[in-house]
């Protein structure tokens, strides 16, 4: 069993500001000395990079469906080995989803601090503060901060209607200097926010009234798990990853790590040849923001489908299918030519096409993951494999084959399957295809 101080940070809804907060806390105890860990629920790419940079470790996502009650006990357990802090921050509201971000504190005994968007409120913040901490009487409830406040006074009257039992925590400023720009996917990537260490900072700056003591102790347990076979033992896996693909789970690389790859990056921006790799991983990311600087690198997609001729194997998800095919039209109606190694175009479109949870059954075995994307797919590929949607009103995502070469708009958790994905990536092991 290992204790430490822990924080859930939740909110009502979407766009509250929960990653601001959360990025503020992490900084706010990291400029005082603590170790503080972050980790992210549910199936994000984008925030775990703005949190990673306001704690300096790295962040993983916590995500029952996915991951698992053992996995994700595990990633706990193993974070307060060496921290001083944990903060979860919470996805959507806190009682949104099957499992939602009430379930996951419930479970691991993480109380709720309880992020409520205060701009357009006065005493009704208090009635929404209520809602949240009575409504399940399971869920271990720490109290609220108020975010977007005007300022001191605003911040009195906000409180002023919090019932007997339910604890202030502070507030944040309403500050454009300090919020966090999106698009349509959620938050923009770290490294596009030019100023992200300035906001960061200046949101721990501002945070007032929040005190150092407020996190509460819990406990986790946890045992050593069993490591898995090392199946790609002497393979090497080159995976795209620049500013065009970036939707990468850490827990994706440490899994391919334990199986025994040897990882190396490369980017289809701007490397003119592929590093000497047995297997080629393409994850998703933004192809439509960088479609000529994409199509003008003419070696490296011919490297690309030199590789797949050879037999070799490639798993492309989502943003880095868009790119094997043909072509990629943006939501302005820009076209460009892609690697050409999937027969079919793809169009950006204005909202969004398909959201949520699946598992999918891969003659490799069972994986599970999500999928969130804005276009439109059309291929004559032969289909090896549909999804299944959590939701039972869910339709399905295709899975498509070629040779070695497997794709989809779904993006897999890893560790969901270790020896489906160890199949995926070497065919010739035992059970794979």
């Amino acid at each position: 069993m290992r204790h430490c101080q822990a924080l859930f940070v939740s909110g009502v809804a979407s766009n509250s500001g929960k990653t601001t907060v959360t990025a503020a806390l992490a900084r706010f105890y990291r400029d005082r000395g603590r170790n503080v860990r972050v980790f992210k629920t549910g199936p994000d790419f984008l925030d775990p990079m703005i949190l990673e940079q306001a704690s300096g470790a790295p962040v993983y996502n916590l995500d029952l469906f996915m991951g698992g009650e053992d996995h994700c006990r595990r990633l706990l357990y193993d974070a307060a080995g060496n921290a001083d802090l944990i903060l979860i921050e919470g996805v959507m509201g806190l009682f949104d989803g099957d499992p939602s971000s009430a379930d996951l504190a419930r479970l691991f005994g993480v109380p709720v601090l309880a992020v409520i968007d205060g701009s357009a409120m006065a005493r009704t913040f208090g009635a929404v503060a209520h809602g949240l901490a009575s409504y399940r009487s399971d869920v271990p409830f720490a109290g609220v901060l108020a975010n977007r406040v005007v300022g001191e006074r605003h911040y009195r009257m906000l409180t002023a209607g919090l019932p007997p039992g339910i604890a202030a925590f502070g507030w944040l400023a309403k500050d454009a200097q300090i919020a966090l720009p999106s698009r349509h996917l959620g938050l923009i990537q770290a490294e596009e926010i030019g100023d992200l260490e300035v906001r960061i900072q200046g949101a721990a700056t501002t945070l007032r009234g929040f005190a150092e003591d407020a996190p509460a102790l819990i406990a986790i347990g946890g045992a050593a798990p069993q490591a898995p076979a090392r199946e790609l033992d002497d393979l090497r896996i080159a995976i795209a990853r620049d500013s065009a693909f970036a939707f990468l789970y850490r827990a994706n690389l440490d899994l391919l790590r334990s199986l025994g790859a040897e990882l190396c990056f490369f980017s289809p921006l701007d490397d003119h040849a592929l590093p000497g790799a047995d297997a080629l991983y393409f994850p998703g990311g933004y192809p439509e923001l960088h479609l000529d600087r994409l199509s003008a690198n003419r070696p490296l997609k011919e490297a690309i489908r030199a590789h797949h001729v050879a037999g070799k194997p490639i798993l492309a998800e989502c943003g880095g299918m868009l790119y094997l095919l043909e072509s990629l039209t943006d939501a302005r109606g820009h076209n460009a030519a892609m690697v050409g190694l999937l027969p079919g175009r793809a169009t950006m479109q204005e909202r969004l096409t398909h959201l949520g949870m699946h598992r999918v059954a891969f003659p490799q075995g069972e994986l599970r993951g999500h999928t969130f994307h804005y276009s439109r797919l059309e291929t004559t590929l032969e289909l090896v494999a549909v999804s299944t949607g959590r939701r039972p009103d869910q339709r399905g995502e295709p899975i498509y084959r070629d040779g070695g070469l497997h794709a989809s708009y779904m993006h897999l958790y890893f560790p969901s399957n270790p020896q489906a994905v160890a199949r995926l990536f070497h065919p010739q092991i035992r059970g794979g295809s």
